[in-house]
């Protein structure tokens, strides 16, 4: 039983840092660029959309479809950021484990 008791007391454990990790991927905000800076979004942690910026330059109509691109771009760029953010998160929280990606912890968020 004594073993129960340390698994138990692990788990929660690991649930507390899991929450942890999660309050801190919600205050963090990544930008993502493109077009050497024309375009700049912000996201969050979590990939929400928190802002975005777009060199006057670029709101003249006959540059819809490259303003479009390099939304798009942006948007891919601080995606990546943050996933990024999110995996090193993680194998901080995990002690280096490499777990497949996808892969959520049995508890918590």
């Amino acid at each position: 039983m004594k073993n129960l008791g340390n698994l138990m007391k692990q788990a929660q454990e690991m649930q507390a840092k899991m929450a942890e990790m999660q309050d801190r991927l919600a205050e963090l905000t990544v930008e993502g660029v493109s077009g050497g800076g024309m375009v700049t979004i912000t996201l969050s942690g979590k990939s929400e959309m928190k802002g975005i910026r777009i060199d006057p330059a670029l709101l003249n109509g006959e540059e819809g479809e490259i303003l479009e691109d390099l939304i798009v771009a942006a948007h891919a760029d601080a995606k990546s950021k943050a996933e990024q953010r999110t995996a090193d998160e993680m194998k901080e929280l995990t002690g280096g484990l490499n777990l497949p990606p996808g892969f959520n912890m049995p508890f918590g968020g």
